[in-house]
C-alpha cells in the first residue's frame, strides 16, 4: 500500500463495522419478509458487497429454504474467494445449489443456468435465488428466447465484417431490432446479425416467440439490496496530483486507472493488458501482450488452411491412398453377399 495510505483507518476494523451493519440490515429485511407465503420463491438481487448472501442465509435459517446461485461468476469452481462465494461452513447450514458446479474453463450460458435451475424449482424446500447477474433474473422472470447456438463459421464471417456493414445488413434483415438496439454497441449489433445469418430468422422474431418464464415476477417475492460501500471508490482518468490530494483527504480505498501511482490499488481492462484492441489505445493503458496481431495471424492461417484443403479436394490430392481405410478381399466379398 502506498505510504500516504498508511494513515487510513484499518480496513479489517471497518469491515467488522460493515458486518455489524449487515446483521442489522438482515434483521430488518427478515422482519418485513415474515408474511411471505412459505412456498413463495424469493429472489434477492443487488450489487457486490450489499449483503445478498447473508440475507439469503438468514432467511433460510429462520424459515427454511434452499439457496440457489444466480451469479454468472460464482458458477465456476475456481473462483470462491474472488467472487465471494459462500464459505463451506455457510453451505453446511442449508442446501446450496449451482455454486462452483462448472469447470473453471468450461462454457456456460444463461440458457444452461435455466436448464440447471428448472428441476430445483420442482423439488425441495422453497428456493431462495440470490445473485448479481441481471440477465439471469430477467431470463428467469421474463423468459429466454430459445435461439440455437451460432456456428463458428458464421461468427468468423461476422468478425471480419465492419461495424457499418453489419448495421446495413441488420437494417434490411431485422428493422425491428435495428430500431431499438444500441447501434454503437458492436457486440449487440453483431449478435443480432449472427442470429439472422445462422437461423434465417430475425432476432426480433425469436424474441417475439419467447416461451413463458420459469418464475414470472408476480409469483415471487423480490428484493434488491443497495450496497453501503462507503469504504470503496474508483478513480478513472484523474490527474495524478488530484488523485493524491483526494487520497490524503478521504477514508475511501481508491482503485486507480489512469490516475497515477497514488491510488491504493491499480486496475486495467483485460482488453488493454492483453492487447485485444485495434487502433487507438487509451493514453493511460499499458499493453503487455499483442493478442490482436496473434488473432489476425491465426485468422490468416485459418483461411489459408481451408483454401489448401479445398484445392487438394479439387485436384484429387485429398484423399490419397494413405487417408483411406482398406478392407481384405474376403471381408469385402462377404459384405457384398450380405447386401444381396
Amino acid at each position: 500500500m502506498p505510504k500516504h495510505a498508511q494513515a487510513k483507518p484499518d480496513i479489517a476494523r471497518r469491515a467488522a463495522k460493515d458486518q455489524e451493519k449487515g446483521t442489522a440490515l438482515d434483521a430488518f429485511n427478515l422482519e418485513f419478509a415474515k408474511d411471505i407465503a412459505p412456498d413463495r420463491p424469493i429472489l434477492i438481487a443487488g450489487a457486490t458487497a450489499s449483503g445478498k448472501s447473508a440475507l439469503a442465509l438468514a432467511l433460510a435459517d429462520r424459515w427454511g429454504g434452499q439457496i440457489i446461485n444466480a451469479d454468472a461468476l460464482q458458477v465456476y469452481d475456481g473462483w470462491r474467494l474472488l467472487t465471494a462465494r459462500p464459505s463451506a461452513a455457510d453451505e453446511e447450514r442449508c442446501p446450496h445449489h449451482l455454486y462452483g458446479h462448472v469447470p473453471f474453463l468450461g462454457d456456460y450460458s444463461v440458457g444452461a443456468w435455466l436448464r440447471d435451475l428448472a428441476p430445483l424449482l420442482r423439488t425441495g424446500p422453497r428456493p431462495i435465488i440470490v445473485g448479481g447477474t441481471g440477465l439471469y433474473f430477467r431470463a428467469l422472470t421474463e423468459g429466454l428466447a430459445e435461439i440455437p447456438p451460432v456456428p463458428k463459421p458464421v461468427r468468423i464471417v461476422a468478425d471480419e465484417q465492419s461495424h457499418a456493414a453489419l448495421l446495413a445488413d441488420l437494417e434490411q434483415s431485422d428493422p425491428v431490432i435495428y430500431a431499438k438496439i444500441d447501434r454503437q454497441n458492436r457486440a449487440r449489433v453483431q449478435r443480432a446479425w449472427e442470429v439472422w445469418r445462422a437461423t434465417g430468422k430475425p432476432l426480433s422474431q425469436w424474441q417475439a416467440e419467447t416461451p413463458a418464464p420459469l418464475l414470472p415476477l408476480d409469483q415471487v417475492a423480490a428484493f434488491k439490496l443497495m450496497a453501503d460501500r462507503d469504504w470503496l471508490n474508483e478513480l478513472e482518468v484523474v490527474p495524478d496530483r488530484v488523485a493524491l490530494e483526494i487520497s490524503k483527504r478521504t477514508n475511501l480505498v481508491l482503485l486507480g486507472m489512469g490516475a497515477g501511482p497514488y491510488a491504493d490499488a491499480q486496475y486495467l481492462f483485460a482488453e488493454d493488458v492483453l492487447g485485444y484492441t485495434r487502433g487507438h489505445k487509451p493514453r493511460h493503458a499499458k499493453t503487455y501482450r499483442d493478442f490482436r496481431s496473434e488473432l489476425d495471424r491465426l485468422q490468416e492461417e485459418r483461411i489459408a488452411a481451408f483454401a489448401e484443403f479445398k484445392a487438394d479436394v479439387d485436384t484429387g490430392a485429398y484423399p490419397a491412398a494413405e487417408h483411406s481405410v482398406t478392407i481384405k478381399d474376403d471381408e469385402f466379398d462377404a459384405f457384398v453377399l450380405g447386401l444381396l
